[in-house]
């Protein structure tokens, strides 16, 4: 069943990833490459949730988000 509400968290959530992403990676390059700990730490994050279907995130923006 279709349901535009995890539509639009599924794409708050992207788009905190893409963020954090490149965010990290300026981060890397300008400040101190620590940070590329970061970028690693999201893409596992994202990884992990697609064989699991947890992603501490969703629950984040489930609580902020309406359902309208």
């Amino acid at each position: 069943m279709y349901d535009a509400y995890d539509d639009k968290v599924h794409m708050i959530i992207r788009r905190f990833a893409g963020v954090f992403v490149l965010v990290s990676l300026a981060l890397g390059w300008f400040v101190h490459p620590g940070w590329y700990l970061f970028t690693a730490f999201v893409g596992l994050n994202l990884i992990q949730s697609s064989f699991t279907r947890f992603c501490p995130l969703e629950m984040i923006v489930r609580r902020v988000v309406p359902r309208t």
